[in-house]
């Protein structure tokens, strides 16, 4: 409850104030000359730049860009809305406007477009992103010097990688003891060490492990 009246408060007081500060600029246009519709124009165009300035520095703060130029247009929209204001406290004989007044109130329409243009076109992201390989793509290759006395260097010739070899089987201890006794009954019965086709069949084990077996139990018989 205590925020919507706040809130009601506020909005309220804005209203008042820019409907004061519209009828003083209406005023000072009509007195430098500006009748018609003319008139009512000018307070509008110094409230919207006044408007825009303020939404652009705010961008522009928030996306790290210059602020300079929107904080110039900001302050001279500020200006003519306060002058106007201070001019018609009395300060200024709206019956007889000096001919310097005149001038700014017949110049504001082109100061304003050109305000307005700038700030639509301002940049509202000043940092540039460069891409990781641009500067080593600037940098030129080394010279490489090859004299008459010495020859080239000759690239050495490219070897193929030597395949890694696979981990070694693990064979239970308990397994190899019975391969051994199978291994040793072949060799009395046929008179030659038996082969690891010959020993997988026998224990009916992987071809890998057989291979594992055969080779320990070449090892040490």
């Amino acid at each position: 409850m205590t925020r919507s009246i706040r809130l009601d408060a506020v909005l309220v007081q804005a209203v008042i104030a820019g409907a004061l500060s519209f009828a003083h600029l209406h005023d000072i246009a009509a007195a430098a000359g500006q009748d018609g519709w003319k008139a009512w124009a000018y307070p509008i165009s110094v409230d919207l730049l006044l408007v825009a300035a303020w939404r652009r520095l705010r961008i522009l703060r928030t996306d790290g860009g210059p602020t300079r130029a929107a904080w110039t247009w900001f302050t001279v929209a500020l200006a003519a809305s306060l002058g106007a204001n201070i001019a018609t406290a009395g300060l200024l004989d709206l019956n007889a406007v000096p001919a310097w007044l005149r001038i700014l109130v017949a110049g504001w329409p082109a100061l304003a477009f050109l305000g307005g243009t700038l700030l639509v076109h301002t940049p509202t992201q000043a940092r540039t992103q460069t891409a990781p390989n641009a500067t080593h793509a600037a940098e030129p290759a080394p010279d490489i010097a090859v004299t008459r006395d010495e020859p080239a260097p000759v690239p050495a010739p490219e070897t193929d990688p030597v395949p890694a070899l696979p981990p070694p089987v693990p064979v239970p201890a308990a397994l190899l003891a019975h391969a051994r006794k199978v291994a040793h009954a072949h060799h009395t019965t046929t008179g030659s060490p038996i082969d690891p086709s010959t020993l997988r069949a026998r224990l009916g084990v992987a071809p890998q492990l057989a291979e594992a077996i055969a080779l320990q139990l070449t090892g040490k018989d």
